[in-house]
């Protein structure tokens, strides 16, 4: 809490920006961020300190793919470039689209978008094992070239077409934030769009210096980093569901109103949230109240104000003492 106000954090996922059946125009992307802004506004009113992160992974395989296509005539950017690339560009559009709405809604925010970069151990284990597909998809001869000429890990992900493999990085933990300190300035008056697509991965060299580094942070565990490093009150993440659910898509299934830290850890052990989805999320915000935060809440950007006062969304909270 800072003069009285809750520090909110929101987590925004990949379809405040693009949806999944669009080409992902810069229209497109403008007009569900103006969406998504609509309710941002009405968070706003309630009267909480608020930072925003977000996705970025449909934006940064798109841009490299064009660094690759171009590559015949510009050099191509490596991927801490590119995230840094697409950090600023979606935060434009949220900070112009937040600036618009504000306006039209007769008050005068002040807005900042902060490109950051997220510390990562780099003896992570995760960087023996790359495992996050990035990029366009290559043939078996493309790949074999790529894997001896620039040392890329390549995977096969698919059959049956004549392009199954893909690059693929490490996408190790976050361990620190190199501008918290900024972002809590900042945030007194100021609505902060921050650590995008999980921040831009860095290490310390052996003298000290930071070092962009070709990686993939997770962005659920990226923003919880944020949120514990800023002392946020309160951990948003917002999805393409209402609520989370046991037994999701089964005639049984039953969405979860409020469950303890300890009843997520119960949930995620049986086995009822896909590790590439809603998994994440779960872990992210155990680690986020297990590191002093009030709670935390998992919902969709249409049911956000609604979840703030109890009313929707999936809460995680604290075991009850007894």
């Amino acid at each position: 809490m800072i003069k009285g106000k809750k520090l909110l954090v929101i987590a925004l996922g990949g379809n405040a920006i693009k949806r999944s059946d669009e080409k992902g125009t810069s229209e497109n992307q403008f007009n569900n961020v103006a969406l998504a802004c609509e309710e941002l506004v009405k968070i706003n009113k309630q009267g909480y300190l608020m930072i925003l992160t977000h996705g970025n992974g449909p934006q940064a395989g798109n841009l490299l793919i064009q660094q690759e296509e171009g590559n015949k005539l510009v050099p191509s950017m490596p991927l801490d470039v590119v995230d840094a690339m697409t950090q600023g560009a979606i935060g434009y559009m949220f900070q112009n689209q937040l600036q618009n709405t504000f306006r039209r809604d007769g008050r005068n925010i002040p807005i900042a978008s902060l490109i950051t970069q997220m510390i990562v151990d780099k003896n992570d284990t995760a960087f023996q094992n790359p495992t996050k597909p990035i990029g366009p998809f290559y043939s078996d001869q493309e790949a074999k070239e790529l894997a001896e000429s620039k040392g890329y890990s390549m995977k096969e992900v698919r059959h049956g077409t004549k392009e199954n493999w893909r690059r693929v990085v490490a996408s190790p933990n976050p361990i620190g934030l190199v501008e918290a300190e900024i972002i809590k300035r900042l945030v007194v008056n100021t609505i902060v769009i921050t650590s995008g697509g999980g921040g831009i991965p860095v290490v310390r060299n052996a003298s000290g210096d930071l070092v962009g580094i070709e990686a993939v942070i997770d962005k659920d565990f990226a923003g919880e980093k944020l949120a514990e490093v800023v002392d946020g009150d309160i951990f948003l993440v917002l999805t393409d569901v209402d609520h989370v659910c046991l037994h999701f898509g089964k005639p049984e299934e039953e969405a979860l109103q409020e469950i303890t830290v300890s009843e997520a850890k119960t949930y995620l052990a049986e086995g009822h949230f896909p590790v590439g989805s809603m998994a994440p999320k779960i872990r992210a915000c155990i680690a986020f109240v297990e590191n002093g935060g009030e709670y935390a809440i998992i919902t969709s950007i249409e049911k956000a104000t609604l979840s703030l006062s109890g009313n929707a969304g999936t809460r995680i909270a604290p075991d009850k003492k007894d």
